[in-house]
């Protein structure tokens, strides 16, 4: 596979008062915003994972936008980045 067929790729945990304050389609409303592919959902321990992937500029200016939307909901975001083969088609809720 070469670089070229490669996308930036973020995982992020979000923890705090994450569930149950609209944070899932809040992000769906932002990612339509972006050229961002990817989903949202709810983790059995109470945080949110976002998967997103696309352009580094992309994906960075999404991810901040939740954040700067939904700071006063979260208290910690874990964050792993990599490059890879696109997986997504179009941004959803799961």
């Amino acid at each position: 596979m070469s670089a070229a067929n490669e996308v930036h790729h973020e995982t992020l945990h979000f923890s705090g008062r994450v569930q149950g304050v609209g944070f899932r389609y809040t992000a769906l409303q932002i990612a339509r915003g972006f050229e961002v592919a990817g989903y949202v959902r709810n983790l059995p321990d109470g945080r949110v994972c976002i998967e997103a992937e696309g352009d580094a500029r992309e994906v960075g200016a999404f991810l901040a936008a939740i954040e700067e939307r939904m700071h006063g909901y979260i208290h910690t975001v874990e964050r792993a980045v990599r490059c890879g083969p696109s997986q997504f088609g179009g941004f959803t809720v799961r």
